[in-house]
């Protein structure tokens, strides 16, 4: 049976739910994306510098950071790969039939905010645990192999990546996947909000949107490599 015969229709709100899709993968998923690849590219400049970074951020305090993280970060997350994850069990795959460029890229859109999405999550307790709670994380996250950054000791970020070849391959595939699925969504993102219309706009749209994905792709890689060296 057809997937897409087995996931359940967005109705009559379609039309409002993929806008309210589209907007939150730009703000505010898309620019914390850009807000934290940079945050990490600090430690290029060296640890000191990227435990300063992480300390200004920690020095809000724990109840601000709740209201910031949850209604700001993780919940504009939450719903947008969920109505993702939505939208790609109601696609249909042709991309074999149909093997043309933007075909392939649409492709690569769904599949790669799949990627991006289940790298989130994993990242997210890999990190921090997902909950702040001194009992989850001490009898949940940490046994399960999570909550292994410790924002007083900014180097435990660095450790928990190259702890193996394996999880420092998993970086690599999942934030180049949330690249991607940013970099030509904010193509996809022109065409929906009408921003480029004509096949020629569209076709000199694809040319920003490639140079800001490639350079956050670079910044991407230097923190990785800054994790994984320091």
């Amino acid at each position: 049976m057809e997937l897409s015969n087995c996931a359940p229709s967005l109705g009559r709100y379609e039309f409002v739910i993929r806008r309210l899709h589209s907007l939150l993968g730009l703000v505010p998923v898309g620019g914390y994306l850009v807000f934290h690849l940079l945050m990490n590219g600090a430690i290029l400049d060296g640890l000191p510098t990227y435990q300063r970074r992480v300390s200004g951020i920690q020095e809000l305090g724990p109840h601000t950071l709740l209201l910031l993280e949850w209604p700001f970060i993780f919940l504009p997350i939450l719903l947008h790969g969920l109505i993702g994850l939505l939208i790609v069990c109601r696609g249909k795959r042709n991309v074999a039939t149909y093997p043309y460029l933007e075909n392939i890229r649409y492709t690569l859109q769904r599949w790669t905010g799949v990627i991006a999405f289940i790298f989130i999550m994993a990242h997210v307790f890999h990190m921090h645990g997902w909950l702040r709670s001194d009992w989850w994380r001490d009898l949940v996250a940490k046994p399960l192999g999570g909550a292994r950054f410790d924002p007083e000791h900014a180097i435990t970020a660095a450790l928990a990546i190259r702890a193996s070849i394996g999880i420092e391959l998993f970086y690599a595939v999942g934030f180049l996947a949330c690249v991607y699925h940013f970099g030509n969504g904010l193509w996809t993102m022109g065409i929906t909000w009408g921003v480029w219309t004509s096949p020629r706009a569209q076709r000199w749209a694809n040319y920003p949107c490639l140079a800001f994905g490639l350079f956050l792709a670079i910044v991407g890689f230097g923190a990785l490599w800054g994790m994984i060296s320091v």
